[in-house]
């Protein structure tokens, strides 16, 4: 089902997930869609492989953990949160040189938590792994100060980027 674009998400410079300069990142793209969906679109590489032609689990965990976890932005903009726990079932194997779609959206928001769901589509559509996960709501001066590191939290803009996209 297709579903409007209704804004793109700022990248940092170093994150593996979504460092726009990050040289071993995955460079990903997230975008909010109109139902209160979060999409990443990522494109795995070579050096992100276990077995042969198969992403790492532990990276398939990472863009699921990112994903799920941003999906609180789209109501609260300034909050980030910290992954207190989270659990990921692989379904199938994850293909690196495609483009990949994962989704995350929150199940339950509190004060001081939230938990959130997700889903990581190979490019033909298939389910290949689905993640829930819990975070704790910290203020970004208590995990970290991007600018001291070199560090930045900006919007790209391509022309690349979609105004629809199909979920499967």
């Amino acid at each position: 089902m297709k579903k409007r674009v209704t804004r793109k998400q700022n990248n940092s410079r170093n994150c593996f997930v979504c460092g726009v300069m990050n040289d071993m990142g995955l460079k990903a793209a997230f975008y909010e869609l109109e139902d209160g969906t979060l999409a990443a679109l990522i494109s795995p590489l070579p050096q992100h492989q276990s077995y042969p032609q198969r992403v790492h689990g532990g990276v398939i965990t990472a863009m699921l953990d990112e994903t799920i976890g941003r999906a609180i932005n789209i109501t609260e903009p300034d909050t980030w949160g910290v992954t207190g726990d989270i659990s990921i079932r692989f379904k199938k194997p994850v293909p690196y040189g495609e483009q990949l779609l994962v989704t995350g959206r929150i199940t339950r928001n509190t004060r001081l938590i939230f938990d959130g769901e997700g889903e990581l589509y190979s490019a033909d559509g298939t389910l290949c792994a689905t993640g829930k996960a819990r975070y704790v709501k910290q203020p970004l001066n208590v995990i970290g100060d991007l600018e001291s590191n070199g560090d930045f939290w900006r919007c790209f803009p391509s022309e690349d980027d979609p105004e629809e996209i199909d979920i499967p």
